[in-house]
């Protein structure tokens, strides 16, 4: 059987190619004749070339770490102003209640273009610092789980690996990612509310003190980023996988064009499951951070309430388009 890829093959980074057959069987791999290397066979390799990386040493975690924190710092900076139009769509439906296009219109002829780069800063600085975390955590994950089972039960239960290793990493960079992401909200939703990120952080602790202004939608971003991470890496994964069998090749007999178009094929078809997925969350993740929303009383009574007013149709498809 074909080793499933992670999301990590995009990045052109030999380490990254080492971390990709770290599950495979070598029983299996040679009765393919797909030869792909085992973990032995990779630690045997880097032991004779450069024996104090014998068991991944810092540097590994850290490149794997960067090469997440960069790419989703530049992805979400990039998709910033289709955030903005969706983030505009959950929180003000009746306002723009006209499709993608149709607030992407509202919002240029209100505010002007300029509008649509609204809260870039915490954007790209809390997904980079997600990124950090959630890669460098997986690999981290990944590997311990690899060498607590043995090699060949890690292979069999390779699936359960990706789940619990995505949801572990998501988990600690949520906790860094949630004070950033309440900040961004709080832009969109009132691009007055501060003339900068430090600016708007800094007002947010005076008015709502630490922990209700920055983690009041901890809960919805578990909810949302937990499930799109382990659903992204997961079926990314059985995606990449199937496509290797249908064409009856391995990793290893492709071509770098053909690996890489397999990576962001598997990819898209992930980020849009896992997008559905966590929806619900994401559109509650927004409304627990607009200032009355939910009325008074703890967070899960505010997020009772947002989700009884807004109804379940509403929460599972408003601004879905926009997010996919």
């Amino acid at each position: 059987r074909h080793k499933p890829y992670s999301l990590a093959m995009i990045f052109a980074n030999p380490v990254f190619a080492a971390a990709r057959a770290q599950l495979a069987s070598p029983e299996q791999t040679e009765r393919k004749g797909l030869n792909i290397p085992s973990v032995v066979e990779h630690v045997q390799k880097v032991k004779a070339a450069a024996p104090q990386n014998l068991d991944y040493g810092v540097d590994y975690y850290l490149k794997g770490a960067l090469a997440g924190g960069i790419c989703c710092g530049i992805t979400h900076g990039a998709v910033c102003p289709i955030d903005v139009v969706k983030t505009r769509i959950q929180l003000q439906p009746d306002v723009y209640n006209k499709g993608m296009i149709g607030g992407f219109k509202q919002v240029i002829a209100a505010e002007g273009v300029g509008a649509l780069a609204t809260g870039l800063g915490p954007t790209v600085f809390g997904y980079f610092i997600q990124g950090w975390f959630k890669f460098g955590g997986v690999e981290y994950f990944k590997i311990q789980f690899v060498k607590a089972l043995g090699e060949e039960k890690a292979w069999n239960n390779r699936n359960s690996i990706y789940l619990a290793s995505a949801g572990m990493a998501e988990f600690i960079a949520d906790i860094f990612l949630c004070p950033l992401e309440a900040t961004r909200i709080k832009l969109v939703a009132n691009p007055k509310f501060a003339a900068s990120m430090p600016a708007a952080m800094s007002k947010i602790v005076a008015e709502q003190g630490l922990l209700n202004g920055f983690y009041s939608g901890f809960g919805p971003i578990l909810f949302k980023q937990v499930p799109y991470t382990m659903a992204k890496f997961a079926v990314q994964g059985q995606v990449a996988e199937a496509i290797y069998n249908s064409m009856g090749k391995g990793p290893k007999q492709c071509s770098g064009g053909t690996n890489l178009s397999v990576s962001l094929g598997s990819g898209v078809v992930a980020g849009v499951v896992a997008a559905v997925i966590s929806h619900p969350a994401d559109t509650l993740l927004s409304k627990i951070n607009k200032p009355g929303a939910g009325g008074e009383g703890s967070t899960m009574t505010r997020l009772g309430r947002i989700a009884t007013e807004t109804g379940y149709m509403k929460l599972c498809t408003q601004g879905l388009a926009a997010r996919c």
